[in-house]
């Protein structure tokens, strides 16, 4: 199949995907809400909500113009990636979320890909948004959003998943936990 027809198609699957992944993640919020849950890092959450459409119209724009194939094996690693993806969301439950909450009295997650991987959504995450645009060419939405979603990451998220963690365990008089188990995202 050509890249500029399957460019609609994949964009779309994904578009239906997060919106269908946001309507479990809005029924978790309310969930953890109800339980007293602390969020933090609300500052920086609208730029997932930027950087996630902004690199959907990326891939369709870029992947529409591409007159090659698909690229089966960025195809394959797309799809090889949604089992790890609900693995996860699996995983963590009613703790699954796109915001950071912390829910008092909450159990740590230290089961499935939490054993191997401090955030294991986030390598999930990062493998889609290079996966998905190199499967119908658009290497430079690949490139651009990896970096993009790297440095909110690594300079952002993870580091305020870390201190909310630190502050709650803090208040509890617990120690933080080293290892892959320490992170639940």
């Amino acid at each position: 199949m050509k890249a500029r027809r399957a460019a609609p198609l994949l964009a779309g699957a994904l578009v239906v995907q997060r919106l269908l992944e946001l309507r479990v993640a809005r029924a978790n919020e309310r969930w953890a809400r109800e339980r007293g849950a602390v969020e933090y890092g609300r500052e920086h959450y609208p730029l997932f909500f930027v950087l996630h459409p902004a690199w959907l119209l990326a891939l369709l724009l870029e992947g529409r113009r591409n007159g090659g194939r698909v690229n089966g094996v960025a195809l394959a690693l797309l799809l090889l990636a949604q089992p790890l993806r609900y693995w996860v969301i699996r995983t963590l439950g009613r703790y699954w979320n796109t915001r950071i909450l912390i829910v008092p009295g909450g159990e740590r997650v230290t089961a499935g890909p939490f054993r191997y991987l401090k955030h294991p959504n986030y390598a999930v995450v990062a493998l889609e948004l290079a996966a998905a645009p190199l499967a119908v060419g658009a290497w430079r939405t690949a490139l651009a959003f990896t970096l993009l979603n790297a440095a909110l990451l690594l300079g952002i998220r993870i580091p305020a998943e870390e201190r909310a963690l630190r502050t709650y365990l803090e208040r509890e008089g617990q120690a933080m936990p080293e290892g892959p188990a320490a992170g639940a995202s």
